[in-house]
């Protein structure tokens, strides 16, 4: 039996003066955004929607927390022709499996009005289920380039009707190692598509893959001239390796955060860190890759509806979180790249929220704690309480009183805020 299809014809579109009626949207759109209690555009949205709408190729540099995905399936909707086809018109890449369902939520609320199938793909769950809905037709497709590529070869997902490529978190993907997915993807796509890149920073190889497989793009920054977010406060903590946990623990009972990240560097550091904190606080889950996409969708569906209050998480997985009601982060382990820092901290601070993060620092991990500052051009807080601190042993020819001796070398600062 043939898919049914209404051809979405764009309404009028109106020119009001304020919120998204100055964009060039129809009623169904306007309808859609106002239902979903949005009602004016960030920068990112204001900037990306006309050019999108208008068929170029945008490469836009922008933050997860700014609206990133309106920005783009806003004009994806608006642009989609739902002909006889069963294949879709548009395809959303995304690194991480959470990150797939979050986008693929934002499309079907934004999708209120209209009749449109949206679909996510994503490893760990059973293909056949996927192959089940792509054989009835859809008109989007949200995925993982792993599981993307895998419908491809079993030939249960054709790319031939693409209009609109979205490559979401592309610093993210070619981090995990998905470039040649991606090559392979785009590849098998139309050349006459449409191709929007979002990215939170725009390293020389994310620039090379939008030479090689974009249209004369047009490049918008969205990024703040620093790489923080000013709503966020954020400090650190010199502290003995054998007191992290301890202080971990202090911090959660002193600060009651309304929801609160606990980022960590491996998978295993990650499950031995939720195990101790459920033993000691209410709320507390872990999630990380090693465990089974079921258990990973539930303990994220829970943090999303606020029925779960402490999450430990990994880069990767903390990569797909975007939840509003995040008051703090606590770096438990201090991230090895930079530019992780940048992701990890703004969890919080969502769409102009003030938050705070907290980083913990063995006196080993100086330099790390410096090259971060730089990459961010900014100085993170001194904190401190003082039966956590860590004891560091002078020299046998420093001369300078220990209580007055720099930590790492720099020079002791004011903490803003009250210990």
């Amino acid at each position: 039996m043939a898919k049914r299809r209404k051809k979405q014809t764009g309404d009028e579109h109106p020119s009001g003066p304020l919120g998204f009626g100055g964009l060039p949207l129809s009623e169904t759109a306007l309808s859609a955004l106002n239902k979903a209690a949005y009602l004016e555009p960030t920068p990112v949205q204001a900037g990306v929607i006309p050019r999108a709408l208008a068929g170029v190729d945008v490469m836009g540099q922008a933050h997860t927390g700014t609206g990133k995905t309106a920005a783009f399936a806003i004009p994806i909707l608006e642009r989609l022709e739902l002909g006889d086809s069963f294949d879709p018109e548009a395809i959303v890449l995304v690194p991480t499996r959470e990150l797939a369902v979050q986008v693929r939520d934002e499309f079907v609320k934004l999708a209120e009005g209209r009749e449109v199938d949206i679909i996510a793909v994503y490893g760990g769950k059973p293909i056949r289920k996927q192959t089940e809905q792509l054989s009835r037709g859809v008109d989007i497709v949200i995925g993982t380039p792993g599981r993307v590529l895998d419908h491809m070869q079993r030939k249960t997902l054709s790319l031939g009707n693409i209009r609109c490529v979205v490559l979401d978190e592309a610093d993210r993907m070619l981090d995990i190692g998905f470039r040649p997915d991606i090559e392979k993807i785009l590849r098998r796509c139309p050349q006459s598509r449409q191709t929007l890149l979002l990215s939170a920073t725009l390293p020389p190889a994310v620039v090379r893959l939008a030479q090689r497989y974009m249209r004369d793009p047009e490049s918008l920054d969205f990024s703040p001239k620093r790489l923080d977010v000013e709503t966020i406060e954020q400090f650190y903590f010199t502290v003995d390796p054998e007191k992290k946990f301890d202080l971990l623990l202090h911090l959660l009972e002193r600060e009651k955060p309304r929801q609160a990240i606990i980022f960590c560097r491996t998978r295993r550091g990650t499950e031995k860190i939720g195990q101790r904190l459920a033993k000691r606080i209410p709320s507390v889950a872990a999630i990380h890759g090693d465990l089974p996409q079921r258990t990973r969708d539930h303990v994220m569906a829970q943090f999303r509806l606020g029925k779960l209050k402490h999450l430990v998480a990994t880069d990767v997985v903390g990569r797909g979180i975007d939840v509003t009601g995040i008051s703090h982060i606590i770096n438990y382990d201090i991230p090895q790249f930079c530019d992780d820092y940048v992701h990890r901290v703004g969890r919080t601070g969502r769409m102009g929220r003030e938050g705070v993060a907290y980083t913990l620092v063995t006196p080993e991990e100086g330099p790390e704690l410096t090259r971060i500052e730089m990459r961010i051009d900014r100085l993170l807080q001194r904190a401190e309480v003082p039966e956590f601190a860590a004891f560091v042993k002078p020299p046998a020819t420093e001369t300078t009183p220990p209580e007055t001796k720099p930590v790492f070398g720099r020079p002791q600062r004011r903490v803003r805020r009250a210990l």
